[in-house]
């Protein structure tokens, strides 16, 4: 489909929204202005020098429609007396209400987000190759976001057909009579080039335009996007540098007049503490958050006035100064559409920049998803409508589980669930004839949910659907197994926790049951793992014997900094993981004898 009517589709929702705030009739509340300027605020150009712009930003949606299930559907709130609960949250019928009730009387107000909005899905949205989360981010009125590194999980031509529509190459349409219409807001990728043409493979910068205030924005993903997608998802492609390519397109963004600028970084920090409220400014400006965004945030050009990112799905709103020692606002509101930030710029009309000085506007509010609130009919019946579609594979019994069994909202290292999932991949690809395994590891990134024991739906309790183990292992990934020696198995479990990336956030491989050693956290970094405990099924590991190991495809390729697993011999292609998992399933567990969750003691941890 041409992008002619999604302009015009584009045009009447402004046109709405436009007639909406008309009808509120909202007020604006002036903000601190630079000494001399004449205060004022609201719709008109005569109403004074400076106006406030409300931008709201999420990041890492990664097509959950529904609210999520287990741990990661909620947040932890920091209470005043120092202790911390637990808030439902998430789930796009509120996001939208969340989202449509913050703007109510806010006619200068911009959407945007920081990638990874598709991807690793669950299974209403990844079934349909997250076409029904492209139509739900339309009706959340999103105007712009970078991509993520989840962006390319398909490759750049899908995500090509993510922007500007058509049906499906191989699957066709998914509703009779419709065609897919492409993205109602702008995806940005201005540090993702084409090796042939070596021009950025889509837009670079978006510029929202409201009356007389315009606003740049500039998305990029993190460079290291090809060490965590499969080769086929960037091939063709290249990733630069955050930094240089921010600075750069902030400079023809000023070129072309436009002044008041916001990059969308698909890369993040680490907060001293997981609540969404925690003050990482404590003691100092950004004093509690580290990680990759701080010295993007520290090196990024002074005429950017604010950076949304995301990536880590971690909530923070802090304030790193720029380069020239201006406060500045960083800032990712966690994953899975459980919260919001909303962040209020003021837009000064004479200089058309940014006021940022330590009073010239409130500090960024997060805005939690709760479920408490009315959810949005509109997204609701989206929901229902891609629900009846997906309804005769989803719902189909694949196993029964006593208990929750945590994968992604465990903060272990060792995962009940990953243990499960490398088991089961053990036991595919065990037999000769299937590849001889002896032992299988699997990436935490890859497990994406919990197996929660509540019902989602009419299945009852402890049933596992096949929607919902789709929805821990989404990839479809497909099976390998390889060649390694055990000089080579043991560089790999030190590449968990050292290497630039895993030194700082380590990535701790799932195990399969026989595999065992420990993890000295009082070390540092390849030290880390006490080779002498690297053992399988009781007998050390022989750094000279060889050994076969099933991973996924993902891993074999070297994904996640693991660069010795490219150096595998012998390579046989299996099933996928999802299918291995679902088959383990099938196998050990029943309704009268449910799998009950795994103790998770494959690996020893000394703190």
């Amino acid at each position: 489909m041409s992008a002619t009517p999604q302009r015009h589709r584009r045009a009447r929702r402004l046109t709405l929204t436009a007639l909406a705030v008309a009808t509120a009739g909202g007020a604006m509340v002036a903000a601190a202005l630079p000494a001399g300027a004449a205060s004022g605020g609201g719709g008109g150009q005569d109403q004074g020098r400076t106006v406030d712009v409300q931008m709201l930003s999420f990041n890492d949606l990664h097509g959950t429609l529904e609210p999520p299930q287990g741990s990661s559907g909620s947040v932890t709130e920091r209470q005043a007396d120092g202790t911390t609960k637990s808030i439902p949250a998430g789930g796009v019928e509120y996001l939208a209400t969340g989202l449509r009730e913050a703007r109510k009387g806010h006619p200068y107000s911009v959407t945007a987000a920081a990638g990874d909005m598709i991807g690793a899905s669950p299974m209403v949205s990844g079934l349909f190759h997250d076409e029904p989360t492209i139509e739900a981010l339309g009706a959340l009125d999103l105007d712009v976001t970078s991509v993520g590194n989840h962006e390319f999980d398909e490759g750049k031509t899908e995500l090509r057909r993510m922007q500007y529509g058509g049906c499906h190459p191989v699957e066709g349409c998914f509703e009779y009579g419709k065609e897919f219409e492409g993205a109602d807001f702008k995806y940005l990728a201005a540090n993702v080039v084409d090796e042939k043409t070596r021009r950025p493979m889509m837009n670079p910068t978006f510029i929202w335009k409201k009356g007389d205030v315009k606003i740049g924005f500039i998305g990029v993903t993190l460079e290291g996007t090809p060490d965590v997608v499969t080769a086929d998802g960037v091939k063709g492609l290249k990733f630069g540098d955050e930094v240089e390519t921010i600075n750069k397109y902030a400079n023809e963004l000023n070129k072309q007049g436009v002044k008041s600028i916001v990059a969308l970084v698909h890369e993040g920090g680490l907060p001293a503490s997981g609540a969404y409220n925690y003050d990482c400014d404590v003691p100092g400006a950004g004093a509690g958050i580290s990680g990759a965004i701080v010295d993007i945030a520290k090196n990024v050009s002074p005429t950017v006035d604010a950076l949304v990112t995301g990536h880590t799905h971690q909530a923070y709103a802090c304030n790193i100064p720029d380069p020239a020692g201006n406060p500045r606002t960083v800032t990712s509101a966690a994953s899975y559409g459980r919260l919001f930030t909303d962040t209020t710029l003021t837009y000064d009309r004479r200089t058309k920049d940014i006021v940022r000085t330590p009073v010239s506007s409130p500090k960024p509010v997060q805005k939690v998803v709760g479920r408490e609130q009315p959810k949005a009919p509109d997204l609701t019946a989206l929901i229902q409508r891609w629900n009846a579609l997906a309804a005769p594979i989803a719902n189909r019994p694949m196993g029964y589980i006593s208990a929750d069994i945590q994968g992604r909202g465990s903060e272990a290292y060792e995962k009940p669930l990953g243990d499960v999932i490398a088991d089961a991949q053990l036991e595919a690809l065990a037999p000769a004839a299937k590849g001889g395994a002896q032992l299988a590891v699997m990436n935490p990134g890859g497990i994406r949910a919990d197996l929660a024991y509540k019902a989602a739906g009419s299945e009852g309790d402890g049933v596992v659907t096949y929607g919902e183990s789709y929805t821990v292992q989404p990839f479809t990934n497909m099976m390998n197994v390889v060649d390694l020696t055990g000089a080579q198995l043991i560089t790999m479990l030190q590449q968990q926790v050292s290497g630039p990336v895993n030194g700082v956030s380590p990535k701790i491989l799932q195990i399969s049951k026989g595999f065992s050693y420990t993890l000295d956290t009082t070390k540092a970094g390849a030290e880390r793992i006490v080779v002498d405990s690297v053992k399988l099924n009781g007998a050390p590991v022989d750094p000279a014997q060889t050994y076969r190991v099933a991973m996924n495809e993902f891993l074999a390729g070297g994904g996640d900094g693991f660069t010795v697993l490219k150096e595998h011999k012998n390579k046989l292609v299996g099933a996928s993981d999802l299918d291995a998992f679902n088959a383990y399933l099938a196998e050990h567990s029943s309704a009268s004898a449910p799998l009950a969750p795994p103790a998770a003691d494959r690996i020893t941890v000394v703190k």
